[in-house]
């Protein structure tokens, strides 16, 4: 079978070490650190993805990665400035949401309570379920009610997917 198109992944949170589980032909990373030049892979991008957009257009990547990425993403935070409250992993989802291609796939690994890797991390500040995803999920996700603009489709939610992967 021959590829008709160039594919496009982006590996979130990855700093100098990038995975690209789908084997796309183009690879792209962020994080937050500000990685000097010869460290930064190419294609990458310093961002603060828990409180800023995602550096890139809409509907750019056939796929996104988060490996132990999302438990360090604030559920909420007080935006002094203007006496409300703001949801960084609602605005995270609804941006993968955005810069993902429709169809296209995010895989996210993270320790899941209740194993003690979910806390044994002091920066780990979303205690991540298997039921968190299905409020991102299905035909009307539970996460509108907080902002959230997307449906995705969950093709797999395995407790165990986390220690047993090796990529």
């Amino acid at each position: 079978m021959q590829k008709d198109s160039i594919t496009r992944h982006l590996d979130l949170g990855s700093s100098v070490t990038p995975r690209n589980p789908y084997r796309a032909d183009e690879l792209f990373t962020t994080d937050v650190q500000d990685l000097p030049p010869e460290k930064a892979p190419s294609n990458y991008k310093c961002c603060n993805f828990a409180l800023n957009p995602l550096p890139f257009a809409s509907n750019f990547f056939d796929s996104i990665s988060a490996y132990d990425v999302l438990e360090h993403i604030p559920r909420q935070l007080l935006n002094s400035s203007e006496a409300r409250i703001i949801y960084p992993f609602i605005q995270l989802m609804n941006e993968v949401h955005r810069v993902l291609k429709p169809g296209g796939k995010f895989l996210a690994l993270t320790p899941a309570y209740p194993r003690p890797e979910a806390f044994q991390d002091p920066t780990h500040v979303n205690i991540i379920t298997l039921g968190t995803a299905n409020y991102f999920c299905g035909p009307n996700p539970a996460a509108q009610i907080y902002g959230f603009k997307g449906r995705f489709e969950c093709l797999i939610n395995d407790f165990d997917a986390h220690a047993n992967h090796t990529a």
